[in-house]
């Protein structure tokens, strides 16, 4: 599938030019390069569009369509493109949990990538929404770790989950619960369709769009309000008025033009009117 997969409009795509030496510092750059070039957004899911993992889709749809997409699209691109330069890499599943309390159940329908390099494993993540990585940070835990936006960092609990953590101001906040296991390529296929298609699902009711910029803030669409942050600190939030103001705020900040007629589901959404 690496030999297949197309590395050069990758690389242009994200503005990486870089070196393709597969180590950590290649590892670093790609994931800020894609994190701050492809935006996360379930837009199809609310066109009622079908979202397709194959390695054909994920180019057609992210890198020639300049399209976004969310973690199973996201890290499965990223995925391909670390096969294709030589990483060894490993899909691991879990719980996406940002901004969402300790003692709620979320679904398993995340995906994590770990890297094995010599020195030790890595984690990087560019389907996270508002928090996604911006870099590698290593496999261990109870240790802080600086990113191009938030500090990051891993906490082991008692019954082995594992939540990874952003600094928002003065307070670690959890952005995933994950395991070590591996997810398969049916596991995947089987969480991208509860995510799509089920009526339950949280990409079927509200609107998310979130893309991290090179100078260290964070935009992001959720519902009908846009937040310009950095870090926890808000530079500006305002609420979406209407379908015409919600397509100009996706070409103008994530680089998502649709037709004027778009409208988003579900039809009595504030940002379909």
């Amino acid at each position: 599938m690496s030999d297949a997969f197309a590395l050069d409009a990758y690389c242009a795509r994200i503005g990486y030019s870089g070196p393709r030496e597969p180590n950590l510092a290649t590892l670093h750059a790609l994931a800020l390069h894609h994190a701050t070039a492809i935006p996360f957004e379930n837009l199809d899911v609310l066109l009622g569009r079908p979202v397709v993992l194959s390695a054909e889709a994920l180019t057609a749809k992210l890198v020639q369509a300049r399209r976004g997409g969310y973690c199973f699209e996201q890290n499965g691109l990223l995925l391909l493109a670390l096969r294709a330069l030589g990483y060894r890499v490993t899909p691991l599943g879990g719980r996406a949990r940002w901004q969402m309390p300790r003692d709620f159940v979320p679904p398993r329908t995340h995906l994590v990538l770990r890297v094995h390099l010599a020195g030790g494993d890595w984690l990087v993540d560019c389907g996270l929404g508002s928090a996604s990585l911006t870099g590698a940070i290593p496999l261990e835990f109870d240790r802080p770790h600086e990113t191009p936006h938030e500090a990051r960092r891993l906490v082991r609990e008692d019954d082995g989950r594992i939540f990874h953590q952003a600094l928002l101001g003065d307070t670690w906040a959890d952005v995933c619960e994950f395991s070590l296991a591996e997810m398969n390529p049916i596991d995947c296929e089987v969480a991208n369709w509860w995510t799509s298609a089920n009526p339950n699902s949280r990409f079927k009711r509200e609107l998310l769009v979130a893309l991290a910029r090179p100078d260290g803030t964070r935009k992001a669409i959720r519902g009908d309000t846009f937040v310009h942050r950095r870090g926890a600190e808000i530079l500006h939030q305002r609420t979406i008025e209407s379908a015409a103001d919600l397509l100009a705020l996706l070409a103008e900040h994530f680089g998502l033009p649709f037709p004027p007629e778009t409208r988003f589901g579900p039809a009595d959404a504030p940002w379909a009117r």
